[in-house]
């Protein structure tokens, strides 16, 4: 079955934290941490870039997921 949340998997059961542990993002704390505007963040949520669980009329993102996004992001610079 494909995965519904893009380059991450959607289970938090397969999370190394048990649910209650996790530690849920607002839109705009993502978007602090990134330093992008909150559209920003909708756009990867609505792509399917960044998971994110939809809480009545808002989402709310996984802390680790945020930081695996930039992670694999993340574009080095090569020595000479």
């Amino acid at each position: 079955m494909p995965d519904m949340c893009g380059r991450f998997r959607c289970d938090m059961a397969a999370s190394d934290r048990p649910l209650n542990e996790v530690v849920f993002l607002t839109v705009a704390e993502v978007a602090a941490v990134m330093r992008v505007s909150k559209m920003t963040v909708y756009r990867l949520v609505h792509s399917g870039h960044l998971p994110a669980i939809r809480v009545g009329r808002s989402f709310r993102v996984p802390e680790k997921a945020v930081h695996e996004y930039l992670q694999e992001s993340y574009v080095g610079v090569e020595s000479a």
